[in-house]
Order: structure tokens, then sequence, then C-alpha cells
């Protein structure tokens, strides 16, 4: 769990020095980063882009987008 989750819970009341490494609420936090990251790369607009160059790049930004994420919250790919 990165800095910028631990704020997070944080500001959702969670005390995260107190609670032991591994728990749920990271596992929790990992599991919402990466359901955000898979609905942007999902999108039906960025799956079925192969027939215009700048559909082609859309769908890129989209998966360099869902990576940005994943990244920001230290969630391996």
């Amino acid at each position: 769990m990165n800095e910028r989750m631990r704020e997070l819970l944080s500001q959702a009341g969670v005390h995260y020095e107190v609670m032991p490494k591994d728990t749920v609420y990271e596992k929790f936090a990992e599991l919402i980063v990466r359901e955000c990251a898979t609905a942007i790369t999902n999108d039906n607009l960025a799956k079925d882009c192969s027939t215009f160059f700048f559909m082609d790049s859309y769908a890129k930004g989209m998966r360099y987008s869902a990576h940005l994420i994943k990244q920001h919250f230290g969630v391996e790919e």
C-alpha cells in the first residue's frame, strides 16, 4: 500500500498505523483500483478501435490511463 492509499484510509477514519500489514482494507483498496483500471480498458470504444488512427490512439490512451491509475496507487500490473 502506498502513501496515497494510507492518506485516503485516514480520511475515511481508518487508523492504518495500528492495523497489521496485509489487511482487508489494503486488499479492498487494491481491488477498487484494479476495477477502475479494468473499467477504463474495457470501455467498448477502447476495445473496438482498430479501424481508424484516432480510435487506435484513443485505445492506447485508455490503456495508458489505466496504467497511470495503478501506478499512482502502487498497485502492481
